[in-house]
């Protein structure tokens, strides 16, 4: 079969999904690939360059830094995935009541998005941490908080288009009660752009919890995570410049990867970005004729 800009058997979708599985493989599996504890510490080891015992070096404190790649991988995916959980499970019923029901309920909730949306979102997650109070936790759901008006409008826009087709209304016809029809008919016909959503919404918490942990109001030490450990790094740039190189590569990676995992899927999931496979030889023949 042709490799059309819309496959799945794409170069971009394979590299990008290759990395993405190494590199949550290695974060879920991290206790047995890891070589050292999260924490451990060996003094004499203090800012040691790469070698058999420490693949990629140690910190100011001796703490292997391929442990704690790992490690601080595990807490930033899961981070980052409790954002969007969290996002997902507000906006999405906010954005389908609101896109179905319309009226005075719409108008509120387009009124709270424009609010959020208003403030730059770092600076308004800095101000929902500190009411908070800091840490990870505070982090994720100040975060979680801030996506909510860009999903609410996402998934409010797919559900008035849905409403007013045909099976929607036969649905309320036959006497269907309405959230049976928006929860059971709608949501599933909105959830391909929703995820498509959904993953590049992991690849900006992935950048926001980094920039938060960054400057201190992420994790606490002496937990690893790559925006701390990129903090920690970049004091030692000139002695051991892996030390903030290393999580930086991995945030880059991750976030790339991610990218190009959602645009792939966008355009597999986009009819006019793809072939069907009988179109596809109606189209060799007529090159084969001319």
């Amino acid at each position: 079969m042709r490799k059309t800009q819309g496959s799945f058997l794409s170069l971009p979708f394979v590299i990008s999904g290759f990395f993405l599985a190494l590199i949550i493989l290695g974060c879920v599996f991290a206790p047995v690939l890891a070589p050292y504890g999260e924490s451990a510490q060996d003094l004499s080891a203090s800012l040691a360059s790469p070698s058999a015992e420490h693949l990629l070096g140690a910190d100011k404190m001796g703490r292997d830094l391929y442990s704690r790649l790992l490690f601080g991988g595990r807490v930033t995916l899961i981070s980052a995935l409790g954002v969007v959980f969290l996002s997902f499970f507000i906006g999405a019923p906010l954005g389908l009541f609101s896109g179905y029901y319309g009226g005075k309920f719409d108008s509120i909730v387009g009124r709270f998005c424009d609010v959020l949306l208003s403030f730059p979102s770092l600076l308004l997650a800095f101000l929902l941490v500190a009411a908070l109070g800091r840490g990870i936790g505070s982090a994720v759901t100040a975060l979680g908080i801030i996506y909510v008006p860009m999903l609410t409008r996402l998934v409010r826009s797919l559900t008035m288009v849905e409403k007013n087709k045909t099976y929607a209304e036969a649905a309320e016809s036959v006497g269907f009660s309405r959230p049976y029809i928006i929860f059971r008919h709608i949501l599933p016909n909105c959830v391909d752009t929703v995820l498509v959503q959904l993953t590049l919404d992991l690849a900006y918490a992935i950048l926001d919890l980094a920039a938060l942990s960054f400057i201190g109001l992420g994790v606490s030490p002496p937990t690893a995570d790559w925006g701390a450990m990129l903090e920690e790094g970049r004091n030692f740039l000139l002695q051991s410049p892996l030390l903030a190189l290393a999580p930086g590569a991995a945030i880059v990676l991750t976030v790339i990867s991610l990218n190009i995992f959602s645009d792939c899927i966008t355009q597999y999931l986009d009819p006019q970005g793809r072939l069907l496979p009988s179109f596809e030889k109606m189209e060799k023949r007529k090159e084969q004729q001319k």
